[in-house]
């Protein structure tokens, strides 16, 4: 789900372009047909470059500061990355993140906790940035049971990568940095925007104000 070209692309009924991270958004939110910039491809077992969970057989890595041995179900190169990453967990770089700044749009047609929802958002790794800041545009028009399934494949999503063995948090703690760097991206230009949308609102007041 790459969406890191500069030209506009077709949507998910390849009619109207992709609205992206600081443009205009329309009233009532974006359609949920183009929050992709491209269909989302399907589930497929990912190699070390993959965002999708590869198939893995060995134990989930064990907790901070606990030593992982063979008699455990650790095999070499499970014991030579968990030294390599000390502490880091899947999860433990996106935890320390914030929601500041982003805002979720009012939504009549659903209920569920904000915070925890943008907190599945900002630490998945199988989303771009972009993709992120379009589902919460969307939101508006996403019905009750879109958001809860949604969040459901957030959740399992997180489930399924803490769960790999310890050879995989390398590539993990990466892929979680970028991510990270993606998401305080998009705090800025969400600041940037309201900034941008607040003296719209000064200028239209000035005008009517001047009657014009």
């Amino acid at each position: 789900m790459a969406d890191d070209g500069q030209q506009p692309q077709a949507g998910g009924q390849g009619q109207q372009p992709v609205i992206r991270p600081g443009q205009a958004i329309p009233t009532g939110g974006i359609d949920p047909t183009q929050v992709f910039a491209s269909p989302p491809p399907p589930p497929q077992q990912g190699g070390s470059g993959q965002a999708n969970p590869p198939q893995d057989s060995g134990p989930p890595p064990p907790p901070p500061g606990t030593a992982a041995t063979k008699e455990m179900g650790y095999d070499d190169e499970d014991i030579r990355v968990l030294a390599e990453v000390g502490n880091y967990r899947f999860g433990s770089i996106s935890i320390g993140l914030n929601n500041d700044k982003v805002t979720i749009p009012a939504h009549a047609d659903s209920k569920f906790d904000e915070q925890k929802f943008l907190a599945l958002l900002r630490g998945s790794i199988s989303l771009t940035r972009d993709e992120k800041w379009r589902i919460i545009q969307a939101i508006p028009k996403l019905s009750q049971f879109q958001i809860d399934e949604l969040q459901k494949i957030l959740e399992e999503e997180r489930r399924k990568f803490s769960e790999l063995s310890p050879k995989h948090l390398s590539q993990l703690m990466k892929l979680e940095q970028k991510h990270s760097e993606d998401w305080k991206d998009l705090q800025s230009i969400t600041v940037q925007q309201g900034a941008r949308e607040e003296e719209k609102n000064q200028a239209e007041e000035i005008r009517k104000q001047l009657g014009l």
